[in-house]
């Protein structure tokens, strides 16, 4: 099983949780300079606003996009 990854966004977290992820595509295609796919991390927050990041994660069809608060 793959472990979960959490990167930080100002007060929020995006936890990435790859044994749920169904590879739609639905992030890079929405997001792609925050989701991109072929990087390290593939998770780059620093490119896109706070709040497009967590709407972008809430259209995630598996859940394998979540977001927490801090």
């Amino acid at each position: 099983m793959s472990a979960t990854k959490q990167y930080p966004k100002e007060d929020v977290k995006v936890v990435w949780e790859p044994s749920k992820c169904i590879h739609s595509g639905n992030c890079a295609r929405g997001l792609p300079n925050v989701f991109r796919p072929k990087d390290k991390p593939w998770i780059q927050v620093e490119h896109a606003s706070k709040d497009d990041i967590v709407d972008q994660v809430s259209k995630c069809p598996s859940g394998a996009l979540s977001i927490t608060l801090d």
